[in-house]
């Protein structure tokens, strides 16, 4: 669950309509909220029935983030992430969905300040993750909640696996700070968290300092968004055990083709 007692509002739009998305007594309208607000925040129950999803089947996927190469593309030198990557895309009239030919991963210096610019080839996300009938049925059920959002005949979605460690001191989630994916939605979805502090979640309007921030803590909580009315980002993790690890599950969403130079 998500920690309640670290959780802040700052005022006006996005702050009010947070107050729903983080009680996880009351299920919340996430097609709303997402409209209204341009977030949500479900815990794994809520996503089992949003989707829906069985979290016994996701459980499954869990060991595949044990085996996530190292992230070689890092610019400011470290060491602590590890990832694997891959895209597809949904046909929501047919809900079917097909893995693309294995491309970079691509974004603008627009978005990615740090990162952008650069083709970054990482190791497709393994075949017995992507045949897991889970792995299908969430893609698929989070690309039609979006498109209850907003009506899309297709997505253009990037999947990506990620394990931040500190093992060699500080962990940086997003080392490009706050930020968009330069996307139309993005699935931020907690698998694992052990042995480490921070990591703490931020969310804020994109067009003014309205926002919210908590930390996402037992597996399968998600964080849905709206790349264009909010902004994101996770501050570092340190080590408070002997295996400090943070591993999430980004899926971004598109709806006009994949980035590319």
């Amino acid at each position: 669950m998500c920690q309640i007692s670290s959780f802040a509002i700052f005022g006006g739009r996005l702050g009010a309509m947070s107050v729903a998305s983080l009680d996880f007594n009351s299920p919340p309208d996430a097609v709303r909220a997402l409209r209204e607000s341009g977030f949500v925040l479900l815990s794994p129950q809520q996503l089992q029935k949003q989707c829906p999803v069985q979290l016994a089947g996701l459980d499954e996927l869990r060991p595949s983030w044990e085996r996530l190469p190292r992230d070689a593309y890092l610019l400011d030198g470290g060491r602590y992430r590890f990832r694997r990557h891959s895209c597809f895309i949904h046909e929501l009239a047919g809900d079917s969905l097909q893995l693309v030919p294995h491309r970079a991963h691509w974004q603008p210096r627009d978005y990615n300040a740090l990162h952008g610019g650069l083709e970054r080839w990482f190791e497709p996300v393994e075949t017995t993750v992507l045949d897991a009938p889970a792995w299908g049925a969430l893609v698929r059920a989070l690309g039609n909640l979006f498109g209850a959002v907003r009506a899309m005949p297709r997505w253009y979605i990037e999947a990506h696996q990620f394990r931040i460690d500190s093992a060699e001191g500080i962990g940086r989630p997003t080392p490009e700070g706050a930020h968009r994916d330069g996307v139309d939605y993005v699935a931020v979805i907690l698998v694992n968290r052990r042995d480490v502090s921070g990591g703490e979640t931020r969310v804020f309007d994109a067009h003014g300092p309205a926002g919210v921030r908590f930390t996402m803590e037992e597996p399968w909580t998600a964080l849905l968004l709206d790349d264009a009315q909010v902004v994101h980002e996770t501050t570092p993790i340190q080590k408070a055990g002997p295996h400090g690890v943070r591993d999430t599950l980004v899926l971004t969403f598109r709806a006009d083709r994949f980035q590319a130079p």
